[in-house]
């Protein structure tokens, strides 16, 4: 029997799939503006690679998890998460998850959360701040790291989107210097996310999951601003999906 977790993120959807006594096999595909569509194309490439999904036991998680209406069952983010980043450390730890429209904190004893905090109704601290910004610089997201990791920041915003969109425009026009910029924005961003960490106590082990997981450069910055080693993830993005993946071994297994 296959057991696959789905994680329907606000920008991207993530799979894993656990085989019998196998390793888990992660694909990733934006989620585009329908939620519906999107779980339908999952389910057909499911069936292409497996033959049949009858035989498998389904967990839906994410922004857009009540579209997955073939899953045998809905889990919510945060226990997703916190099991998948949990599995994927080993150990007890404090996770930091930047999804596309929002950020959680969580933090997992033994598998489970056992307490968690997400941002405010804010892209400001998130994956889609940081997709506005390179946009606006006229850079990838890959990129925009890149030149931050060259450049002192500038003062930013770190309250609100609109209000750092338009102190970018600004600086633009000011001549500033694109890496200055750019460090300004990752900076922001760093700023409001370890000010929802603070708010919680952090366990020994702190680790990065999401978008942003295989980033060494943000794991620095937080890092630096946190007084203490925070880990990146290769494989964090996926952290919801797999987390998803071994509930429903555990919960949904024969």
């Amino acid at each position: 029997m296959n057991y696959i977790g789905i994680d329907i993120g606000s920008t991207a959807s993530k799979i894993c799939i656990l085989r019998e006594n196998g390793e888990p096999e992660f694909k990733v595909m934006p989620t585009g503006w329908n939620s519906k569509i999107t779980s339908g194309i999952i389910l057909d490439g499911l069936t292409e690679e497996l033959g049949s999904v009858e035989d498998c036991r389904i967990v839906a998680t994410g922004y857009g998890r009540i579209s997955v209406d073939y899953a045998d069952k809905v889990i919510t983010e945060i226990s997703c998460h916190g099991r998948g980043g949990y599995e994927m450390i080993g150990r007890d730890c404090s996770i930091v998850d930047i999804g596309g429209q929002d950020t959680k904190f969580i933090n997992v004893k033994r598998g489970r959360a056992v307490d968690f905090l997400m941002n405010d109704k804010c892209a400001a601290g998130t994956g889609k701040f940081i997709e506005v910004m390179a946009n606006r610089l006229g850079v990838t997201i890959g990129e925009l790291f890149d030149l931050a990791a060259k450049g002192k920041p500038l003062p930013l915003s770190s309250i609100c989107t609109v209000f750092a969109e338009s102190e970018v425009i600004s600086y633009m026009g000011e001549g500033k210097e694109k890496d200055e910029i750019a460090a300004g924005v990752i900076n922001s961003v760093a700023v409001k996310v370890v000010a929802l960490m603070q708010r919680k106590e952090l366990m020994d082990m702190v680790i990065v999951t999401g978008g942003l997981s295989d980033n060494p450069f943000f794991a620095k910055l937080l890092s630096e601003k946190l007084h203490r080693e925070v880990l990146p993830m290769e494989n964090g993005r996926y952290a919801g999906a797999y987390g998803a993946a071994i509930l429903a071994r555990e919960k949904l297994g024969r």
